[in-house]
């Protein structure tokens, strides 16, 4: 947010206000912060860590059992969590701690040195602003969020030094990181296109390309998000309601939890915390390319009054064309990506889609060819800058 003197506000200062110690000072949340009633979440006890919710959890050590597995919970509920994926427990263990370390230990002028630019959409660093479309800004609900993001693929984005360098090798330890989750993704992937009956690389190949031609167009981004402790958890929310525009989201929890999955379209449903377990977030690219068959993921996460919560997002995106998509006997692809857009802005803005410059759709040999001249954060940028010009309001 920004203060009376337009300075920018975070979100931990506001919470620690006056405490000098870290721990949360303020007993009531700004009016920028607090939902409408019919969005405030209603709160109940929830699974604890490795407690049970019926989010699905797939072992991937048995390959042909977590190929059914997966294609169930990509209809039914767009996201499940992995176990046995192949990343160490020592790394996730690692990446975690350095995020806490990042909020909690390092002060907030050097967290500002890192300050991401609030004008410019999908800037790199240190940030606690959200892009919405608004009539007037004074209107818009805020997130009780910070975060810090990372540009980590393809190689050409990657720019080490807009990481801090708070403890020793962090930049490493990112870099690392970000190696290992674009293998998993792209090993889920796979396994994607399986449970669909397609060949095991048709996704991925559709999405970033064939492999030794464009591996380098994986776009993928690192963001560490910090919730601080809120004293009305009932009233706010971590992170509203959404789904992800890209392909593949891969997310690490701490052990506070609060992060929930709409079932059904209707039931919010919290997943547990579990420690060696990645959780698996299908976006909207991914149910577009599926023609709807596989659901996007919506989520939202909660806030804590005592416990500040920690999270490590990996967001995989496409590159320049998606290709070759499923296409069924209700139509096209397009019916799917037109309600995306209308979920996200307006129907109005969907039914523009059907012009807009720069986006196709054909039927080629019995599939629906979907061509976009860049990724799919930028498409959607365009379509908002093309139906709602001016009224973007980026909001710190």
């Amino acid at each position: 947010m920004v203060g009376g003197g337009g300075e920018v506000v975070r979100v931990q200062a506001l919470a620690e206000s006056g405490s000098g110690s870290g721990v949360p000072n303020i007993i009531n949340v700004p009016s920028q912060f607090i939902q409408p009633p019919e969005k405030r979440p209603v709160l109940g006890p929830g699974p604890g860590p490795g407690g049970e919710s019926g989010v699905p959890v797939v072992d991937l050590s048995d390959w042909e059992g977590a190929r059914e597995e997966v294609g169930r919970a990509c209809r039914d509920w767009g996201g499940f969590q992995v176990r046995n994926h192949g990343v160490g427990i020592g790394l996730l263990n690692q990446m975690r701690s350095a995020g806490l370390h990042l909020f909690r230990e390092c002060s907030m002028e050097e967290k500002l040195r890192y300050s991401c630019d609030p004008h410019t959409p999908a800037s790199e660093g240190y940030g606690s602003r959200m892009l919405q479309v608004v009539d007037n800004i004074e209107s818009v609900v805020l997130d009780w969020r910070d975060y810090f993001d990372h540009h980590t693929f393809p190689l050409s984005r990657r720019d080490p030094t807009r990481w801090p360098q708070f403890l020793p090798n962090y930049r490493e330890l990112v870099a690392a990181y970000s190696d290992e989750m674009k293998k998993l993704a792209l090993k889920l992937l796979s396994l994607i296109s399986q449970s669909l009956g397609l060949p095991s690389s048709c996704i991925q190949d559709k999405i970033w390309g064939e492999e030794e031609e464009e591996e380098e167009e994986v776009y993928q981004n690192v963001t560490v998000s910090y919730y601080p402790p809120c004293p009305r958890p009932d009233l706010t929310l971590g992170l509203q309601p959404h789904s992800d525009m890209g392909a593949l989201t891969l997310l690490v929890q701490d052990d506070v939890g609060g992060l929930q999955l709409l079932k059904d379209d209707h039931n919010w449903v919290t997943v547990p915390p579990i420690s060696d377990a990645i959780l698996v977030l299908l976006a909207d690219q991914t149910e577009i390319i599926s023609n709807g068959k596989y659901r996007s993921a919506p989520h939202r996460a909660l806030t804590n009054p005592h416990y500040p919560r920690l999270s490590v997002a990996t967001f995989h995106d496409p590159s320049k064309t998606l290709g070759g998509l499923l296409r069924d006997q209700r139509g096209d692809v397009y019916g799917v990506f037109a309600r995306r857009v209308a979920t996200r802005f307006s129907p109005e803005a969907a039914e523009a889609v059907a012009v807009r410059e720069g986006l196709q759709f054909s039927i080629q040999s019995g599939f629906v060819v979907h061509v976009i001249e860049t990724n799919a954060a930028t498409v959607l940028q365009a379509i908002q800058r093309r139906i709602f010009g001016s009224q973007i309001a980026p909001l710190i």
